[in-house]
């Protein structure tokens, strides 16, 4: 199991793509945006006597600011912004991370968040029970629909967050399937069990600590 997160983990590094984009002001430092798939969250290992899929419970830690995977012996540490279990995505702020971290949830399109707006009220990690980043479906990036077991990302959910080190980035989460195709409904179950918990995102990151995207 190790040697196939290695694997899983180091494919993400190898397949990750940017673009630059203004930061929507004309002046500062121009950030770029990237794409990461198939980023391994916590995927299935095993069915439980219920029926119910479970996997080993572990987050995926991720650096937005270097745009690389982040090893858990570094959990508790400033190095990681994002932490990834099947649907629930930790910042490091709070009971989470030592790092001045925190989110929220831009409603709108990626494209179109040029500047984390000044009203913006971050909040931090306060597991297990509440997230700057809600838990749960139709609250903060996707929903759940129990009759097709499907989970899709909500369109224009955008999760700003202030990363460990009190910088800014902007993240969409594309998809949660291998490959970032969603299976289709009539898909066995069993199918979309072994797919799910693979993230597909894109993220802008501002590394002079503005506000500009």
């Amino acid at each position: 199991m190790k040697q196939y997160l290695s694997a899983a983990l180091a494919s993400v590094i190898l397949i990750a793509s940017c673009r630059k984009e203004g930061d929507g002001t004309g002046t500062g430092t121009k950030v770029t945006v990237a794409t990461v798939r198939d980023l391994p969250a916590d995927t299935i290992i095993g069915i439980s006597p219920i029926g119910q899929p479970f996997g080993a419970g572990k987050f995926t830690f991720y650096s937005l600011e270097r745009n690389e995977v982040v090893p858990p012996t570094d959990s508790a540490t400033r190095r990681w912004d994002i932490g990834l279990r099947g649907t629930t995505l930790i910042t490091n702020s709070g009971n989470s991370g030592p790092g001045t971290g925190g989110a929220f949830v831009f409603v709108g399109l990626f494209e179109d968040l040029l500047r984390v707006p000044a009203d913006s009220a971050f909040r931090t990690d306060n597991a297990p029970t509440n997230y700057a980043i809600p838990a749960g479906s139709n609250r903060a990036w996707f929903v759940y629909n129990p009759q097709a077991n499907l989970v899709t990302p909500i369109p224009g959910r955008v999760l700003v967050i202030r990363t460990a080190g009190g910088k800014y980035a902007k993240v969409e989460v594309l998809n949660y399937y291998k490959g970032g195709q969603t299976p289709a409904v009539t898909a066995p179950d069993d199918d979309k069990i072994r797919k799910q918990r693979f993230y597909t995102f894109r993220f802008a990151f501002q590394p002079d600590g503005s506000t500009s995207f």
